[in-house]
This record gives structure tokens, C-alpha cells and sequence, in this order.
């Protein structure tokens, strides 16, 4: 017969922690809550202090006189090839340069009609040709060159160039432009068509 000691099944080894499944509380049935608890109002906020961080300027460093002159001088050497060339070439002589469209179409001047002639003049220095080419013309080289002056001064000071026109101006512009091309159109306006 077997002892007591010899009737024991042996006991199963214990489980791996990773495998061991956690005891999870269980909540009564019926339970009384617990009481509220008033809590404390919160503290005011307080804004933190201000940050004095530096501001980068739009432009970055400041530019070398010569970066801050290079566009003025780009569009110079742009407008002056151009007006190199048309002093060279003869607008005067057909076959230069292309016919404007609304007046080959139309027979009708536009307001530019005659623009190439008054540069030549310009050029070759004759104010009296340009302006009976196209007076308009004249007027926008004249205007031209201050704002480009205006800018190189501008640029040299390294201040920003910004040229706004309010709504009236465009209009008024727009009027002259087209009250030039009406007239130089008409028959007693024929001393503005080219």
C-alpha cells in the first residue's frame, strides 16, 4: 500500500509571468457613490511674459550697393539694347519690322501706331519727328525715365520702390489713351497720326 507521501500527484510547475493572467477588481453591485468633492476654482491664468525675438527685414541682410542697383540696371541695359537696335534699323523703311494688326486690318491708327518711329527720332535726336509720330509715346518715354530714375535713387538708398496709383489715375489714363486714339483717327486730328 502506498504511503501518503507516495499517493501525491505532483503539483504543476507555476506559470510565466507573461502568461499569468491579472486579478481584476470587480466592482460591487449597488454600491453607494462617493460623495462629490467640490473642487478648488482654478487659478487665473497668467499670460507669459513676451518673447523680444529679432525680426528678420522682407529682404533678408542688407544688400551690397551693387546687388541692390543690379535690377535698375538689368532693365537700362534691356530698354537701351532695344533703343540701340531701332536706331540702328530704320522703322521709316518697310519691311523692318512687322505691320501693327488693327491698322493693316482696319486702316485705323492704334494708340502705338508710329511708337517705333518716335524712338527713332528720339534717338537720332529729332523731339519734333517723335512727337508728330506719336506725341503719347513721348510722353510714356518721358515718364519712364523718372521712375527709372526714381528707383536707381531709390535702390542706391536701399528703400523699397513701390509705385501705387489709386483707381482715378488708371481711369484718367485709360481716358487719354483712348481720347488720343479717337482724335488721331479723325480728320482734324491727323496732325497726331503718324
Amino acid at each position: 500500500m502506498p504511503t501518503p507521501a507516495q499517493d501525491r500527484s505532483p503539483a504543476a510547475p507555476p506559470l510565466p509571468p507573461a502568461l499569468a493572467v491579472p486579478s481584476v477588481p470587480v466592482p460591487a453591485v449597488n454600491a453607494p457613490a462617493a460623495p462629490a468633492v467640490p473642487s478648488a476654482p482654478p487659478a487665473p491664468s497668467v499670460p507669459p511674459a513676451p518673447v523680444v525675438r529679432s525680426v528678420p527685414v522682407p529682404g533678408g541682410p542688407p544688400r551690397s550697393l551693387v546687388r541692390r542697383l543690379l535690377p535698375p540696371l538689368g532693365v537700362f541695359g534691356a530698354i537701351a539694347s532695344a533703343w540701340t537696335y531701332v536706331g540702328l534699323v530704320d522703322p521709316n523703311e518697310t519691311g523692318h519690322y512687322p505691320v501693327c494688326p488693327l491698322y493693316w486690318l482696319t486702316g485705323l491708327h492704334c494708340p502705338a501706331c508710329g511708337g517705333l518711329r518716335s524712338a527713332y527720332a528720339v534717338a537720332h535726336g529729332d523731339p519734333v519727328t517723335a512727337l508728330g509720330a506719336n506725341a503719347l509715346a513721348v510722353a510714356g518715354y518721358a515718364v519712364f525715365a523718372v521712375v527709372w530714375m526714381v528707383w536707381v535713387v531709390r535702390a542706391g538708398k536701399g528703400l523699397p520702390v513701390r509705385i501705387t496709383l489709386a483707381p482715378l489715375w488708371w481711369w484718367a489714363l485709360g481716358g487719354v489713351i483712348l481720347l488720343f486714339t479717337v482724335i488721331r483717327n479723325l480728320p482734324f486730328g491727323s496732325s497726331l497720326a503718324p
